[in-house]
């Protein structure tokens, strides 16, 4: 397995098959497939060598697509830098992989000019934006246009094709590290899943950065679809781009669906008819979100995907809403395991629990990472017993779909009752006043931790932290009901879109003796 096959397979089977779109911008997999060998060839003659990473700091667009060609048809390594990290964390992944190679556009070339001096390995950077090329870089297009195309290694298997990094939000990123045969195998899986019927269009509107998009991404590669890309997610970019290159497939975290239902521009006349699955993942969403989300697009199947960057990304689907609207039984569960996956439901000793209890979500299989980059012990505390620890608390039922409760390490636990944010959040959304929330546990002398509640209120509605504590006792138990409410304009979000809990945390537990209760 490795992934540069699928391009291989579309370059014989149909090379004039329109490949991408990015704006004004189209290539057939011919031209593709000639612009990635050249880039491939290209970085070898700027010293890229088997094994080496080649980091990339950079908003959607596609030279983000033929980077993750080019770099393993070339015998490199994608390290792909989140792009709303600070100077210091990128200089801590770019040092700690040892990259070689960085590409920047021109976004973050400010960003990138203050990291460069700080890391030791970057032998060149490549400025792969459309504006004039900075000072002391290599442009992009000039290195395409003149370098003679490479014949790709053909790494495979466990050769490491990416090193992701993750959990930044407490502390520096650990790096996943991804073998090809890693990303293959949940890559068939969703396919095997229906993610990636031939003649679809597959729309990265998800950073390209994060293993969610390029995960959801990689079946369409192997059944030769298109892919259209947008810079960045925008309410209105994104329907004019379903529009005019006729999407059929879209990654949305909740944050984003969330920001398209309350925007304008859904209100006025649309042809999304092309539109047929918008998958939902990374993060938790409320079956309030959900429910106005199917009433939004009727004709949209909701499909909720489940994974982690370690898990490359898969580990279950569940197609939560049919394409005609009509809720599914499980339609609140996370699904079921994906294919080439096997999953389990287990207690602190490793014990799997019984059916309906509460537990951790393990994961063992071919997509389950080779570890964290120079990191022994958080490997073998991560893939302990053969098993990848999600760190994630779930319960399965007798068919074996799963319902997530929380983050282990979100649990709140107040008066000895375990209390997961989810199902406060879940309560909250209920709210016509609320449009979105985040839940934690923060210090008391009384309860160990209480309940408390960060809510962005919606615009026009005036709702107090009273009539809400109210509201959720119309919906759940006493004790799992927020204690306190503060309101904010907006909640701080990784990039991915994932609320950081560990910020709005941190100004409550800084002077405490423990992070928990």
């Amino acid at each position: 397995m490795y992934l540069t096959q699928s391009l291989h397979r579309a370059l014989q089977c149909h090379p004039d098959r329109v490949a991408v779109r990015f704006g004004d911008r189209r290539q057939t997999f011919r031209e593709l497939g000639d612009r990635v060998a050249r880039l491939a060839g290209a970085l070898r003659e700027l010293g890229m060598q088997p094994g080496d990473r080649v980091a990339m700091l950079s908003m959607n667009s596609d030279r983000y697509l033929e980077y993750q060609m080019a770099v393993p048809w070339g015998g490199g390594v994608i390290n792909p830098c989140n792009v709303r990290w600070s100077a210091a964390e990128i200089t801590y992944a770019l040092n700690d992989s040892g990259s070689t190679i960085l590409l920047v556009d021109d976004v973050l070339c400010a960003i990138a000019e203050q990291v460069r001096p700080q890391v030791r390995s970057l032998q060149a950077v490549v400025h792969c934006g459309d504006g004039p090329t900075p000072a002391g870089m290599s442009g992009y297009e000039a290195l395409v246009t003149s370098a003679r195309p490479a014949a790709d290694v053909v790494r495979r298997d466990d050769d490491l094709a990416a090193l992701m990094y993750t959990g930044g939000t407490t502390g520096f990123p650990k790096g996943v590290m991804l073998s090809h045969r890693n990303l293959c195998s949940s890559a068939l899986a969703l396919g095997a899943d229906g993610l990636a019927p031939p003649g679809s269009t597959y729309l990265h509107v998800a950073p390209m950065f994060h293993a969610a998009d390029m995960g959801l991404a990689a079946p369409h590669w192997i059944a030769g679809n298109c892919h259209s890309i947008l810079a960045a997610f925008h309410p209105e970019s994104l329907l004019d781009t379903i529009e005019r290159d006729r999407v059929t497939h879209v990654v949305l975290v909740p944050t984003m669906i969330q920001m398209l239902l309350d925007h304008p521009t859904l209100a006025r006349p649309r042809d999304l008819q092309s539109l047929q699955v918008i998958v939902h993942g990374a993060s938790p969403i409320s079956e309030a979100l959900l429910e106005r989300a199917t009433a939004a697009f009727p004709g949209v199947a909701m499909v909720h995907v489940y994974g982690m960057t370690e898990l490359a990304p898969l580990a279950t689907v569940n197609p939560t809403h049919t394409g005609h609207g009509r809720r599914l039984a499980k339609g609140t569960s996370a699904g079921r395991a994906g294919a080439c996956v096997e999953l389990c439901i287990v207690d602190a000793d490793g014990t799997e629990v019984p059916r309906g209890t509460v537990g951790e979500i393990v994961v063992r299989g071919p997509n389950v990472m080779q570890g964290y980059w120079g990191k022994p012990a958080e490997t073998a505390a991560a893939l302990r017993g053969g098993w990848m620890h999600t760190g994630d608390g779930a319960c399965m039922d007798d068919d074996g779909y799963i319902r997530i409760v929380d983050r282990l390490k979100d649990m709140i636990i107040s008066g000895g009752e375990n209390v997961y944010s989810v199902e406060v959040e879940n309560a909250l959304a209920r709210h016509p006043g609320v449009a979105a929330c985040a839940v934690i546990g923060i210090p008391s002398e009384t309860w160990g931790e209480a309940v408390h509640a960060v809510v962005v209120r919606k615009p026009g509605h005036d709702v107090s932290a009273a009539a809400l504590i109210d509201h959720c006792r119309a919906h759940i138990a006493g004790y799992k009901c927020p204690r306190s409410i503060e309101f904010t304009d907006a909640l701080p979000l990784s990039g991915p879109g994932k609320v950081l809990k560990a910020r709005l945390r941190e100004r409550y537990w800084r002077d405490q003796a423990r992070q928990v209760a």
